[in-house]
């Protein structure tokens, strides 16, 4: 870290400290969340690019598009007081509470599916091993894999 009248950061500072490559903090830079001061080629991030930086990373964890992270910087720059920023950003936490909450109950549906497929599976491998090692080798024959699979018709294929 530099100092001079305010505190500054270099890109592998910043790229150190936050675990992350020089190439997403430019690409951030790109996307225009991240407006470094320069001195000829170099970058200069002051205080305000660190803690963007820090909220990005942080609203990328939480689920936050860029194009979202965005738009809460829009807004804060726009309206300081934050009471906008502030209500946006609770609309976008319940939308993306009802997505995981789709996203949960759409696991646990392919749990349950897989347990059932899994149950079966096993069922039909015991049957095989019962009747004999010779058919425990053999393939199962179409009709008695699609059962096992719980597949009703070829068009599930």
């Amino acid at each position: 870290m530099t100092q001079k009248t305010e505190t500054t950061y270099s890109i592998s500072e910043l790229a150190k400290e936050f675990d992350i490559t020089t190439r997403s903090i430019r690409f951030y830079e790109d996307q225009g969340l991240l407006t470094p001061m320069r001195n000829g080629q170099t970058r200069i991030y002051s205080k305000r690019d660190r803690v963007r930086l820090k909220l990005i990373l942080r609203g990328k964890r939480l689920g936050f598009s860029l194009a979202e992270t965005g738009k809460l910087f829009e807004l804060y720059d726009a309206d300081k007081s934050s009471v906008t920023q502030l209500n946006t950003m609770l609309a976008l936490i319940e939308q993306k509470k009802a997505e995981l909450h789709q996203q949960m109950d759409d696991i646990k549906v392919v749990l349950m599916e897989l347990v059932t497929v899994e149950k079966r599976c096993r069922e039909t491998l015991s049957q095989a091993k019962h009747s004999g090692n010779k058919a425990a080798h053999e393939p199962l024959e179409s009709e008695t894999f699609k059962s096992t699979v719980g597949i009703q018709h070829d068009h599930d294929l």
